[in-house]
């Protein structure tokens, strides 16, 4: 029994820091989701013009998180059955998810690439509407495409068309020359990859890390709900043991 309580309490402890480290993710990533949302500058705000969610998706993933690190905490100092039960039924439901979804990108890999196309479309036609006419937009991909040296989604046509293309220059990250307009021939020559290419270069590039990463989150994942079982089964014990002593 003596063997049994301490490690129930260093299992309690683990749980504590470990669920400490989500509430505390999870107040971060509650606090970009409400700056993304309010802060019209913000670079997400990018993607927030195409996809109209970033801001809101993280504001409930942080509010998640807090509910999950809150009633891990909460959880195993106060050994809750209900509270651990609950913390272990919500990370089963995120672990299941994760996989599911992992699924989905081997399996249905043409019905991925067209979403990945209607995303590239829609980028593209508000490039075309919008760059050069909306000051914040405008702003938005300069600052994107000077800090990734890259430009537009796929590449310098995508700037074909737009209110700032009238008078034939393309925005300057498209050409290599810092001297002078940038001009189609130019940007042609240059050749200067898009965002998304270079977004998914970076990804590729560090594919091993991201992999590494997942695999973690995974394992810790899987020992959370161990130990929250665990302690879930050592507080029914330890109650019916009480009642019986009374």
């Amino acid at each position: 029994k003596g063997k049994g309580c301490r490690c129930c309490g260093f299992l309690k402890v683990m749980m504590f820091i470990f669920n400490g480290g989500i509430f505390l993710a999870g107040l971060v990533i509650l606090g970009v989701g409400i700056w993304v949302t309010v802060d019209s500058d913000s670079l997400l705000n990018l993607v927030e013009k195409v996809v109209d969610l970033p801001g809101y998706m993280l504001i409930g993933v942080g509010a998640v998180l807090l509910i999950i690190g809150f009633l891990g905490c909460c959880g195993a100092v106060k050994e809750s059955r209900c509270m651990l039960l609950t913390f272990f039924s919500l990370v089963l439901i995120i672990f299941i998810v994760e996989v599911a979804g992992g699924i989905v990108l081997f399996v249905f890999t043409d019905e991925v690439d067209q979403i990945f196309n209607n995303l590239e479309n829609d980028v593209i036609t508000d490039i075309q509407a919008n760059y050069g006419k909306d000051p914040g937009m405008t702003e938005l991909w300069n600052i994107t495409m000077e800090q990734f040296h890259c430009c537009g989604y796929k590449n310098y046509t995508d700037f074909y068309g737009s209110p700032f293309n009238i008078g034939g220059e393309y925005p300057p990250p498209c050409c290599h020359s810092s001297t002078g307009p940038c001009t189609s021939d130019l940007a042609r020559i240059s050749n200067v990859k898009g965002c998304f290419v270079k977004l998914v270069e970076l990804l590729e590039e560090n594919s091993i890390i991201i992999a590494g990463v997942a695999i973690g989150i995974a394992s810790l994942e899987i020992a959370a709900m161990v130990v929250s079982m665990v302690l879930y089964c050592n507080a029914g014990k330890n109650y019916v043991g009480t009642s019986n002593e009374t």
